[in-house]
């Protein structure tokens, strides 16, 4: 379980600076650190839930996601004034779109795709220990 943990843990961090580096470029499309984004989200509700079935993961990761898209339909000027620094960007974002809720959805996909290959290789390296 621990083990588990320092890899999800691992695989967030590294999602979060893949996730700013595609920022910095602009050959990479904005939607690229939306995907990103949700799979960190994932990754993130995984390490938290290490136990849980993935259908408890997809579903709180999406209802997150989605909220935080939803929340940007919401104006007023302390949340405002929160949106417009760099935490307030990259945590909650700025202006609702339509395809970022896709773009979460694939992330989350995404997440999901991350945790079979996992499991797959854990159960692999299970087998080639007992032999």
């Amino acid at each position: 379980m621990l083990r588990k943990r320092i890899l999800y843990f691992g695989l967030v961090v590294f999602t979060i600076i893949i996730g700013l580096l595609s920022r910095d470029f602009t050959f990479i499309p904005l939607f690229i650190g939306d995907i990103l984004w949700a799979t960190m989200v994932y990754l993130i509700v995984r390490f938290l839930f290490i136990s849980k079935k993935v259908k408890f993961i997809v579903l709180i990761s999406l209802l997150f996601c989605y909220a935080i898209e939803f929340s940007q339909l919401y104006k007023a000027p302390w949340i405002d004034n929160l949106r417009h620094t760099l935490f307030g960007r990259l945590v909650l974002g700025e202006t609702f779109l339509w395809g970022d809720l896709l773009s979460y959805t694939v992330g989350i996909g995404a997440g999901i795709l991350i945790e079979r290959l996992i499991c797959h290789f854990d159960k692999a390296y299970e087998v080639s220990k007992t032999s």
